[in-house]
């Protein structure tokens, strides 16, 4: 199924207007969870690498600490992303930009984050980010920090150079939808990919070119 069940879906939506404390809730509870879901399989590579790194240190009677005390502060920060998209949902539902399932309303917006999202692709900001997400030895080499606050600031960091990276394609849902599991799994593939072969440095242009160009696509004739 490409979508969610319907009945399903509109008991979690919230309301169009009038959002009070527990529709709020609702939409943070399901951007946090959508976000660790599809966010957690890409950094494997990079909590084998701290797990193996602890292992060393514990073995060497060196300063060592949990995995997931860095998990916990990648997700923290992937939190604090699903907060303002729970906010942008907000402002962009009172402005009737999107539906209650979070589909843009307007073709001119769905285009304009289709082409922000492709362009950013090319950008120095993208490539800097991408090389700390898709080089685990390297950033826990240049970042590493002892003790229990050390590893949470370590996953802060890392979540941080994540959501540089791939921020942008997550606000491709309120194009394609939070329910539409079918492109919620395809977002998740390509950052899993995007990651974990760095060697494939077509990738983000391949990226860049296909959105810009689906952007302009459906601006011009939706």
């Amino acid at each position: 199924m490409e979508h969610m069940d319907a009945g399903a879906a509109m008991a979690i939506m919230p309301r169009m207007t009038d959002w009070g404390a527990i529709d709020l809730l609702l939409v943070l509870a399901m951007w946090a969870t959508m976000m660790a879901a599809m966010m957690l399989p890409s950094i494997v590579p990079m909590v084998l690498s701290f797990a193996f790194l602890s292992r060393q240190r514990r073995a060497q009677r060196l300063p060592y600490v949990h995995t997931g005390v860095f998990v916990l502060g990648y997700l923290a920060v992937w939190s604090g992303f699903s907060l303002l998209a729970t906010l942008a949902q907000w402002g962009l539902l009172e402005a009737r930009l999107v539906t209650p399932m979070m589909v843009s309303a307007t073709p001119l917006l769905a285009g304009a984050l289709l082409v922000i999202a492709g362009v950013f692709q090319l950008t120095p900001l993208k490539h800097a980010c991408l090389n700390k997400c898709a080089s685990p030895l390297g950033f826990l080499l240049t970042e590493w920090r002892d003790g229990t606050l050390g590893a949470w600031i370590m996953g802060l960091r890392h979540g941080a150079y994540c959501v540089g990276c791939c921020g942008l394609l997550m606000a491709l849902l309120f194009v394609f939808g939070i329910m539409n599991v079918l492109w919620v799994a395809v977002l998740s593939i390509y950052v899993m990919l995007e990651k974990m072969l760095p060697q494939a440095r077509w990738l983000p242009f391949a990226k860049a070119v296909l959105l810009v160009g689906w952007g302009i696509a459906v601006a011009t004739t939706g």
